[in-house]
């Protein structure tokens, strides 16, 4: 499929905003566009980005925006911009896999858009197809069996990371300037920072308050949120505002405070990740933040509370199904039945009691920093069995605390490697998304 050059997809400061810019000059056409994002579609070696792409369905979409959003002065936010969907949303005519062969057969295909698919319809977005996740959004690799693993396009020995593997790839391989993707323990984080892209995980609750997840297959309701995996900072605000209708101020200080883990908490990180970690420390510090070390020794058992909370909540939705699930997630959901009572109890008052201690640290703190995975890549064929205990420790403790976090791509002499976690209080997402985004600027 041979596009017309628009615009290097993906490319520049502001991807998003300079193609709404070319837009507003009559420089592009939706169809254009749309023709370029189906040529860079599912580019890596698996050819395995999206599970469900309709190509004529797309370009019929494309073709329909003018007419559609006939008035150029009102277009909406992310009017012919091309967005990928984590298949585990209901699109019309689609069934929803959510990674898995079982269910791609169980389930029909839907009769409409799930809510967060008709609001991106709703904002001109040319929805470019359901992309591939790690089986039912439990696991960070991006390993699968049925579907294939998802490995990136820039490089084949790399996995993407999960669950929202085939959102990063699409977003890497710029068949999409963003991607829709779901965050439990660290589904967007992960990916995102393994693929060198920015990743946006909104404050726990934020999508429900939107009805975002009527049509969507949730893994844990007590952790699981939605956000962006898209190529710059500068299109976090946009994004943001456009998918949660926030309030994101044009301009926030960044004579901040921001606090950031010490060497006892990176004791497992590669050296490679070490050095990028400084990196950004030294340049945030730059722009006249205030750097100090945040106690994380209530963080000790984040793990072991969210991984029995999760495997509960997740063995109660795929309840009967377990044996169609690859061996490992099949485990965690049978662990995750037989909790008693008692337990889930005192293992909810446990996640409160965290919650309330994450809450007070942001009382000290505009912003904590810190890695997201203390790997920078991970291997294709590589056995990662113990991979998932050693990046939750790192992502875990927003998931409990239900903080916003952006994932920004690793320092300059590290290669790139890896990226960073900068979360913000509960709540606090536009403020972040905007911080982020001047932040991207001065670095």
């Amino acid at each position: 499929m041979n596009a017309k050059p628009i615009l290097d997809l993906g490319a520049g400061r502001a991807p998003i905003a300079e193609l709404k810019a070319k837009y507003a000059r009559g420089e592009a056409k939706p169809t254009d566009v749309a023709w370029q994002a189906l040529a860079q579609a599912n580019s890596n070696i698996g050819r395995n980005t999206y599970i469900t792409l309709d190509a004529k369905q797309v370009m019929a979409e494309a073709e329909m925006l003018p007419v559609k959003f006939h008035d150029a002065a009102t277009r909406p936010l992310l009017y012919g911009v091309p967005v990928s969907v984590k298949d585990c949303f209901d699109m019309a005519g689609t069934a929803t896999t959510a990674g898995t062969k079982f269910y791609g057969r169980k389930n029909p295909k839907a009769a409409q858009d799930s809510e967060l698919v008709q609001r991106l319809r709703r904002l001109g977005a040319i929805v470019m197809g359901k992309t591939h996740l790690h089986p039912i959004a439990y696991g960070i690799t991006g390993e699968n069996a049925e579907f294939g693993d998802c490995l990136q396009s820039r490089d084949a020995t790399r996995l993407t990371g999960g669950s929202s593997s085939g959102a990063a790839a699409s977003v890497q391989e710029r068949s999409a300037l963003a991607a829709i993707g779901t965050d439990t323990g660290g589904s967007i984080r992960t990916p995102a920072a393994l693929c060198g892209v920015v990743g946006y995980r909104a404050s726990h609750g934020l999508a429900e308050q939107m009805y975002l997840w009527s049509g969507g297959m949730h893994l844990a309701p007590s952790f699981d949120t939605l956000g962006w995996l898209f190529n710059s900072a500068a299109d976090a605000p946009l994004l943001g505002t456009a998918l949660f209708d926030l309030e994101v101020p044009e301009q926030v200080r960044m004579n901040v405070r921001v606090g950031v883990v010490g060497d006892a908490f990176l004791k497992d990180c590669d050296a490679e990740i070490r050095t990028m970690y400084d990196e950004m420390k030294q340049k945030i510090a730059a722009t006249g933040a205030t750097l100090a070390e945040v106690d994380t020794s209530h963080w000790a058992n984040a793990v072991e509370i969210f991984a029995q909370i999760q495997a509960h909540e997740a063995a109660a939705i795929h309840h009967g199904n377990f044996e169609h699930f690859p061996k490992d997630i099949a485990e965690r959901l049978t662990w995750g039945e037989n909790f008693p009572p008692e337990k889930l109890q005192e293992l909810r008052f446990a996640h409160t009691k965290f919650q309330m201690r994450m809450d007070a640290t942001f009382d000290q703190f505009e912003y904590l920093l810190l890695p997201c995975a203390p790997v920078a890549k991970l291997l294709s064929g590589a056995d990662h069995s113990k991979t998932r205990p050693k990046i939750l420790r790192y992502t875990v403790p927003f998931s409990l605390g239900g903080n916003p976090v952006v994932t920004l791509p690793g320092g300059t002499s590290a290669g790139k490697a890896g990226g960073v976690q900068l979360a913000a209080g509960r709540g606090g997402d536009a403020k972040l998304l905007r911080y982020a985004a001047q932040l991207e600027q001065n670095l």
